[in-house]
């Protein structure tokens, strides 16, 4: 039986002075909650990281609101910006490109400078590609450590891993396709044998899901395209799926969701 929908009517209104952070779609367009929709509808303006990003996602939804970009390089002093507006009663909606601000994006600032102002906060939760790669991923969920994206030079990379090897439960990383052949090898050197499973495109069409050991997931991943952002999952030292499925790589098939 479907869940009745709530009228409008009967919703609360948002509150004046309250910063929400909206999260929005990872991929597929479809995966946006009707809280943040109505969220993105009454704010009085939207933060986003990139503007053209979110107004493609707004006109999709038939919603029209006045923007502002913040974003890496401009983070400090559009927060200064945006408290102001809250501390006069403006309803503020804080969006990234992509799933749940402050999550290996822009927005921490943004909230830390917040709540030091004694704004209020909200969350409007929904997609984050962290959740959705480590629920699917096979890997123990009970303890899990989330690195975001590893630094860019070998040196701080290597220690970065030789450290995250040792931490207990699932280890679960971000990674660029382009440099997700390199940290393939560098996983073969800091936690060799270890099971690894590579989440690429998720919630697009094509949806992909490598599955075995460093070893064995460096020659797929060299006949992979260099497209989609990689949630990398590493399983603890003490995980044992069993010798076959653990020494065997397994390849999923495409979704068949629709592309965003």
């Amino acid at each position: 039986m479907d869940t009745p929908v709530a009228p409008q009517a009967s919703l609360p209104p948002l509150t004046p002075g309250t910063l929400y952070l909206v999260a929005t779609p990872i991929g597929n367009l479809e995966d946006i909650t009707l809280r943040a929709l109505r969220v993105l509808r009454e704010c009085d303006v939207v933060a986003a990281e990139d503007t053209r990003h979110t107004g493609q996602l707004l006109r999709h939804y038939g919603i029209q609101k006045s923007m502002v970009s913040y974003f890496r390089f401009n983070e400090a002093r559009r927060s200064s910006e945006l408290i102001e507006r809250l501390k006069m009663g403006g309803k503020v909606a804080l969006v990234t490109d992509a799933g749940s601000p402050g999550i290996s994006d822009p927005g921490e600032r943004v909230v830390a400078a917040a709540v030091a102002a004694g704004c209020r906060v909200e969350p409007v939760p929904g997609a984050c590609a962290m959740v959705a790669g480590l629920t699917a991923s096979g890997l123990p969920t009970e303890e899990f450590h989330f690195a975001g994206f590893l630094p860019h030079k070998s040196g701080q990379r290597a220690k970065r891993l030789a450290d995250l090897a040792q931490v207990p439960g699932t280890v679960v990383l971000y990674e660029s396709p382009f440099r997700i052949e390199r940290l393939v090898g560098e996983l073969q050197v800091a936690c060799p044998g270890r099971e690894v499973v590579l989440a690429r495109e998720l919630t697009k069409r094509f949806e992909e899901w490598l599955r075995g050991t460093p070893e064995s997931l460096a020659a797929m991943i060299t006949a992979r395209p260099r497209k989609g952002e990689f949630v990398v999952m590493i399983a603890p030292k003490e995980f044992q799926r069993g010798d076959s499925e653990r020494l065997e790589p397994a390849e999923s098939g495409h979704s068949e969701d629709t592309e965003a």
